[in-house]
């Protein structure tokens, strides 16, 4: 784990992103997405992330982009802007190798360090066992469960709704 460091994307890391994403849009339940995204609009989510509010991570390794981590807007009314959503997504070959953690850990310092931020809500599928945690291994408090609130790859999914005041 020594080895992957956390940095800032960049336009060139995109195309491996969007692959990772599109990855768990059709294979998984980390997103409730159905539909892969394209090229364009993963450019125009990467231009959104680029404020101090709300920054977008890569886990690299040797190079190689091995998952990313971002904070988005909670709601689009202007009340919320101190409330963010917590997003991560690994690759798949990089899972089990602490990359995550890593990603949750910038992500947590950031929000610490923010002289806006105030609280982190994380959305996770249920079944989404070792990410709910993680985050409770980062001070995350477990606030309730929605009920069969998407439906995927043929059956119903609950999510699991996580916060972090900071």
């Amino acid at each position: 784990m020594s080895d992957i460091i956390i940095r800032r994307a960049v336009r060139e890391d995109v195309p491996t992103l969007l692959d990772i994403y599109n990855y768990e849009v059709v294979n998984g339940v980390s997103t409730l997405d159905l539909n892969p995204r394209t090229l364009d609009e993963w450019y125009a989510w990467f231009d959104s992330h680029q404020s101090e509010v709300h920054p977008l991570f890569v886990a690299e390794r040797d190079g190689e982009v091995l998952g990313y981590s971002s904070f988005s807007p909670y709601r689009s009314k202007e009340a919320y802007l101190s409330t963010v959503e917590l997003s991560i997504y690994v690759g798949r070959e990089a899972r089990g190798m602490g990359v995550a953690t890593k990603l949750l850990e910038a992500l947590v310092d950031h929000a610490w360090e923010s002289d806006v931020i105030h609280l982190v809500v994380s959305v996770i599928t249920s079944e989404n066992v070792p990410s709910m945690h993680l985050h409770r291994k980062f001070g995350f408090t477990y606030r309730g469960t929605l009920h069969e609130v998407g439906y995927k790859h043929g059956r119903y999914l609950d999510i699991s709704m996580y916060e972090l005041l900071v």
